[in-house]
């Protein structure tokens, strides 16, 4: 059974010096899931959900520790996800002027953000800006109206990344000067989940934050001249599972990779092949593939998510029989 790692929903729930729970990571895994944390609080990030609650999220120690490179040199210009859009011609940030124009304009991506900011020619609106330049297949959007704020619940000079995979939003307060273009377009590559997200140093943060606590790996060569078709019919079993399970994409072509394929116990010969596991209590499954299907992803994922329910039935049913 792999180690696992408890990490708090919120980074700033944590203490630093405190000592990780339910961990048998060696010390070079509790150091790294250490500084994971301590990037995580430095980031800026929110996590916006109900008020009051905590939630914990588990992952495997190894995806962890594959972040022991940090994060590449340039990842502004890296594409955090499997599923890019065109690039935009039409003005960016767009303006949005009200209530209307700012839920059009969220409806229409998988991925959206939106500044919010009392003076369009701020310092830190004209940060924004040099932000939305570096990632033009991202929609930007730019409000200043109070209704707009106000029916958002957002504070002037908050930018707002809005996705569509798992129906969440993430803040990040720009009033400081140490907030530049930089660490906003960080920001956004690092939270910008999409109905398939591709893995890397980067968006594994993001992955670790989501709330879907199912993950499915597709495992594969992209490389192949197979791999635009595996792509299209996994996106399209990803839109059967929007808001249960975070579809990703693991290119096993990649170095970095290696050890997430020997985490499943799987060897190249066997690709592609998909992992699924539910981050609450380890369990997890494989299944090696001739070849993707939409109904061979739906099917393995239904059995899983069916497995899960049923295991989790048995205590609720266990009670009822005593208290009978």
């Amino acid at each position: 059974m792999p180690t696992m790692l408890l990490l708090p929903a919120t980074a700033a729930s944590h203490s630093p010096g405190s000592p990780s729970r339910g961990s048998g990571c060696g010390p070079l895994e509790q150091l790294t899931c250490l500084l994971l944390r301590r990037g995580l609080e430095q980031s800026g990030v929110a996590r916006r959900g109900q008020a009051g609650t905590m939630g914990t999220f588990v992952f495997p120690c190894l995806f962890v520790v594959l972040l022991t490179g940090g994060f590449p040199g340039g990842c502004a210009g890296d594409n955090g996800s499997a599923s890019h859009s065109t690039a935009s011609t039409t003005e960016k940030p767009v303006p949005l002027n009200n209530i209307t124009d700012a839920e059009t304009f969220i409806s229409g991506a998988e991925v959206a953000v939106i500044g919010f900011f009392q003076e369009p020619e701020s310092p830190e609106a004209s940060r924004f800006r040099l932000a939305a330049g570096r990632i033009p297949e991202v929609p930007f959007g730019l409000s200043t109206s109070a209704a707009v704020l106000s029916h958002y619940g957002v504070a002037a000079n908050t930018v707002r990344l809005f996705r569509r995979v798992d129906n969440d939003q993430r803040d990040l307060d720009v009033n400081s000067k140490d907030v530049d273009a930089d660490k906003i377009t960080h920001f956004i590559r690092m939270n910008e989940l999409r109905m398939v997200t591709e893995y890397n140093p980067v968006t594994a943060i993001g992955v670790m934050q989501s709330s879907l606590q199912f993950n499915l790996l597709l495992i594969t060569d992209k490389m192949s001249p197979k791999h635009p078709e595996r792509m299209h019919r996994y996106r399209a079993a990803a839109e059967l599972f929007k808001g249960k399970i975070l579809f990703i994409l693991v290119d096993s072509n990649l170095k970095s990779n290696e050890r997430l394929v020997s985490f499943f116990k799987l060897k190249k010969s066997q690709l592609p092949a998909l992992a699924i596991f539910y981050t609450p209590d380890e369990e997890q499954d494989v299944l090696t593939l001739d070849e993707v299907s939409v109904e061979r992803v739906q099917d393995f994922c239904n059995r899983f998510l069916q497995r899960i329910q049923k295991k989790e039935d048995k205590p609720e049913e266990k009670a009822l029989n005593e208290e009978l």
